[in-house]
């Protein structure tokens, strides 16, 4: 039988990289699945991070399946479940991505697809968002195939910014904005090896201003609000750690292009440098 609770893995990388953490003030449920691992804030009954480690050498095409659950392991109060996606436009939007734990011999890999179908791995996402192969997914799907391609080992942290002001909708705060950061190594001589980082924040801020009481109750009638075009950044790591209190030294420090930030139009969407296309993310 394959482990059902290893969990994110700090050594997994030439260069060891503990999972990020918040401070011990923040209320946290730590849940190791396989290969990766989610950071559980009960208050708000999302996940405020995950980690997972991808292996592009020995990944694995598995059927996709949808048997979405709760996990056991904590109360209900603290999850956002299914009658937060009923009857409505919300997707269950992965936050560790379905196919990036899905590595290792068959029943292992059989195994980390379905545990990443838990309420803890997922947050509401607009059903476009959610959906749309441009920029986020096109992102998801550059780091995965890089690191099938060139059989590269890649751990990646995922997460909403979980801001007071976000809105609410059936007892839960939508987050307004998502966040990504790769993390890999680089061989710097023929024994030593550096790590390299690079962060994404997609901004859906636009969309969800103008939620107010009678669109949630429109919303509740199964007619949701258009949320229009979202938009990614590629920005420093260092914001990242400014907008979800994350602990992100070694991953600031190995910051593939921290590029100085600009102010946008609200001091919790200060942005780097927006991406329309794939050919704009800057892995190098």
């Amino acid at each position: 039988m394959p482990q059902t609770t290893t969990g994110y893995a700090p050594d997994f990388l030439s260069v060891p990289l503990p999972l990020p953490t918040f401070g011990p003030d923040r209320e946290i449920r730590t849940l190791p699945y396989i290969h990766f691992t989610v950071l559980q804030d009960p208050n708000r009954r999302l996940p405020a991070a995950t980690g997972v480690n991808i292996d592009g050498g020995t990944l694995r095409d598995i059927e996709r399946g949808d048997d979405w659950h709760l996990d056991p392991r904590i109360p209900a109060s603290e999850q956002a479940g299914p009658e937060i996606y009923a009857n409505n436009d919300l997707d269950r939007g992965h936050q560790v991505r379905r196919r990036d734990p899905v590595w290792g011999d068959l029943p292992t890999a059989t195994a980390a697809n379905q545990s990443t179908f838990v309420y803890t791995n997922c947050a509401p996402q607009a059903g476009e968002f959610n959906q749309s192969a441009e920029l986020w997914g096109g992102l998801e799907n550059h780091v995965l195939e890089y690191a099938r391609v060139y059989a590269q080992k890649i751990s990646v942290f995922t997460g909403p910014v979980l801001a007071t002001a976000d809105p609410s909708y059936r007892g839960i705060q939508i987050p307004r904005l998502f966040w990504k950061i790769a993390a890999w190594t680089e061989k710097e001589d023929d024994s030593t090896f550096r790590l390299a980082s690079a962060g994404f924040i997609l901004d859906q801020t636009p969309e969800l201003d103008d939620i107010d009481l009678r669109t949630a109750r429109a919303i509740a009638a199964g007619n949701p609000p258009p949320l229009g075009p979202f938009r990614t950044f590629q920005v420093s790591v260092r914001r990242i750690a400014d907008l979800t209190a994350l602990a992100l030294g070694e991953l600031v420090a190995a910051d593939r292009e921290p590029a100085p930030t600009v102010q946008g139009t609200r001091p919790d969407t200060e942005i780097s440098r927006e991406l329309f296309a794939l050919d704009d993310i800057d892995l190098q």
